[in-house]
């Protein structure tokens, strides 16, 4: 399951390169983009054990070709649409999480009870680059203004709806190129497969990059990083007929 599976505190900005920044965060779409690739892979890696049963290469007919691609296919759409109910659930999960932490900031009946309401929710995030006299500080000074808020409605709204669709637009996006061997090498099936899984490779490594340049790591070791592990799924599936 994505990186949306558990409640985590994350960036909000908008990516430049993509307008599904209006939809998803910069983690959530390069996320989702690396699952569905992966579960492409599982297909074109293993594609004579999931029906051919190891037969020879000849075998690739175009109903079979046709079959593989549709099953593919309709793994990445399924794969999305799971993801982006899980994208509702979510949202929703952390709206909630957000207004109990305000119901119990105004419920404590002193400032320090309040501090330390803050205290339990933020200390990890705050603990390594502040002394404990600098939080105790900060935490009395944005308590008045925690008490006077008011927590966000938690029921589902219109933009978790469209993070969904988001989900599933660009887990389709992301193997689209993986699947244009298939419809340029019609007579050669084989190649095609082969090509296909080198288009995926390359996918997750631009995948990576951009995961290592958003979150300050080493862009080209996280793309290499993902590559590899492509490259597994491949050392796996070759020996069992892939």
């Amino acid at each position: 399951m994505s990186a949306r599976t558990s409640v985590r505190v994350k960036p909000r900005a908008t990516p430049k390169w993509s307008f599904f920044g209006r939809l998803l965060d910069p983690i959530d779409q390069l996320s989702e983009a690396i699952y569905s690739i992966l579960i492409l892979l599982t297909f074109t890696l293993a594609y004579r054990m999931i029906r051919l049963g190891g037969a020879e290469d000849s075998s690739l007919t175009d109903e079979y070709a046709n079959s593989l691609l549709i099953a593919a296919f309709g793994a990445t759409v399924a794969w999305g649409i799971i993801d982006g109910i899980m994208h509702v659930l979510v949202s929703v999960l952390e709206r909630g999480e957000s207004y109990r932490f305000l119901r119990k900031i105004q419920a404590a009946g002193t400032e320090q009870g309040g501090v330390e309401v803050i205290a339990e929710e933020v200390d990890y995030l705050l603990e390594p680059i502040t002394s404990s006299g600098e939080r105790q500080m900060l935490y009395r000074s944005v308590l008045p203004h925690l008490r006077e808020g008011r927590p966000r409605k938690i029921g589902v709204k219109l933009e978790d709806f469209a993070g969904a669709l988001g989900c599933v637009v660009v887990a389709v996006i992301a193997v689209l190129p993986s699947l244009v061997p298939f419809l340029l090498l019609r007579g050669n099936y084989y190649l095609a497969i082969r090509l296909s899984n080198v288009v995926s490779f390359i996918m997750l490594f631009v995948a990576g990059y951009f995961w290592g340049a958003y979150t300050g790591s080493s862009p080209v070791k996280t793309g290499l990083l993902l590559v590899m592990a492509g490259v597994l799924m491949m050392l796996v599936a070759i020996p069992l007929g892939g």
